[in-house]
């Protein structure tokens, strides 16, 4: 039986750390200030500065949702987990689409870190229906979608991590404590960038996530502390 989520954090709004390097990140940490409590640290971010940058943040006593993407066989995944356990990291994410055994392997690796959940990616938000035929899937996003959250569910992930476009989906067919963690987060529907799948604050909220992750609205913002300041009143209407 699936257990609620992890003491996960308390702020809906987590920030995306998508810089070069870690004192450009902490910099941007500081100017927004004490109220932004929860951090992403991606790819890039940890490959330019290692694990070092997360042990900062943790430090600070920030949230950091370490977003790792596994996908690799289960041992390889397991140890990816635990070591982001032993950093401190509050979310990591596992590739829903690595399969059962990776899942589970996940969520018994992260049972000794009592803040750290796991999180099941469902479909990249750069991806659109047309797109998947090319990676040998013939449904479309909101049917992979469910199907791999279904999984995730099945496999006692504490959350998901899918576009607002599919979170309403979810809702409905996921129990009500998972975690639900959307990307692709911007201020205006008009904005474009390399994520096909995207949405407000707002739209995210009245769509049942839990959390959302914004990047460049806020760190690109000239005022990154009011921009955040919005994206948490919208989530918390």
């Amino acid at each position: 039986m699936q257990k609620p989520p992890r003491e996960p954090s308390t702020c809906p709004v987590i920030v995306a750390l998508d810089f070069p390097s870690g004192a450009e990140a902490l910099r941007l940490v500081d100017r927004i200030g004490p109220h932004a409590s929860s951090y992403k640290v991606g790819l890039q971010l940890l490959t330019e500065e290692g694990p070092g940058v997360v042990r900062d943040l943790v430090a600070r006593g920030k949230d950091v949702f370490l977003d790792l993407k596994l996908h690799e066989i289960p041992n390889s995944v397991a140890g990816a987990v635990r070591a982001a356990g032993k950093l401190g990291a509050s979310m990591v994410t596992v590739h829903a689409s690595a399969g059962s055994a990776v899942l589970t392997a996940a969520v018994e690796a992260a049972k000794p870190f009592p803040r750290l959940n796991v999180l099941a990616l469902t479909v990249i938000t750069s991806l659109k229906d047309q797109d998947l035929p090319e990676i040998g899937l013939a449904a479309s996003v909101n049917d992979q979608v469910e199907r791999l959250a279904l999984l995730a569910a099945r496999c006692d992930c504490h959350g998901i991590v899918a576009s607002v476009a599919e979170a309403a989906l979810l809702a409905k067919v996921l129990p009500a404590h998972m975690l639900k963690v959307t990307p692709g987060i911007q201020f205006s529907e008009a904005s474009h960038n390399d994520q096909a799948r995207v949405a407000t604050p707002r739209m995210a909220r009245q769509a049942g996530a839990t959390h959302v992750v914004i990047g460049r609205a806020i760190t690109g913002a000239a005022d990154p502390q009011s921009a955040f300041a919005g994206a948490l009143a919208d989530m918390r209407m």
